[in-house]
């Protein structure tokens, strides 16, 4: 029987942040079935990553800036907000492009790809003044030290690098193939148990 390749090897103790997680498919936890995370930030002391492809099918974008009292200028975009993770989820989190900064803190997270989490930038979106390229996140993923180390070993995720098609494209139901894709795996020949050499 042929073993599916499995893309390059990622070393364990190097620095994830503006990577992509790919959930494998026997993932037990069902807040990450088939989940692609974008990791913001990954150091000793932890991790955090924002959820890509889980749209929150029963929140609006209008209707959270009229929660927050902010009033959205006529002929804005709409954008579509996302399940981030299961830590903060009253919390936002918009992952943009780097064409925009925010005054109060933007954190830049890989080449032309940025994290704000500041009320600031809702209010830029809103008013047609925000980055150019978006995705709003309710909540994050997070991990304690060496928790996602584990994991990766553990043959939890596999790793890729990030394209702005998977992260702010809008068919969220396509981006656990097309990030597997990345790595030249073919989702129908992943088998749901991985086996080690």
């Amino acid at each position: 029987m042929k073993q599916a390749h499995l893309g390059p090897m990622v070393e364990i103790n190097s620095d994830l942040s503006g990577k992509l997680l790919i959930a494998m498919p026997d993932m037990t936890d069902p807040r990450f079935s088939q989940s692609v995370v974008y990791m913001c930030a990954h150091s000793e002391e932890g991790a955090m990553g924002l959820i890509v492809n889980k749209p929150q099918p029963k929140v609006r974008f209008g209707n959270l800036l009229e929660q927050l009292n902010i009033t959205k200028t006529e002929g804005v975009r709409d954008i579509r907000v996302h399940f981030g993770g299961p830590v903060e989820m009253s919390r936002g989190f918009v992952l943009h492009t780097t064409d925009y900064r925010s005054e109060e803190g933007t954190m830049e997270v890989d080449d032309g790809i940025g994290m704000t989490a500041t009320l600031d930038v809702l209010e830029d979106i809103a008013k047609g003044e925000g980055p150019v390229t978006s995705m709003l996140a309710l909540g994050y993923a997070g991990w304690a030290p060496g928790q996602l180390e584990g994991e990766i070993a553990e043959n939890g995720w596999l790793v890729c690098d990030a394209r702005n098609d998977i992260l702010f494209g809008r068919a969220n139901e396509h981006k656990w193939q097309a990030a597997l894709k990345v790595l030249g795996i073919d989702p129908l020949l992943l088998s749901a148990s991985g086996g080690r050499a």
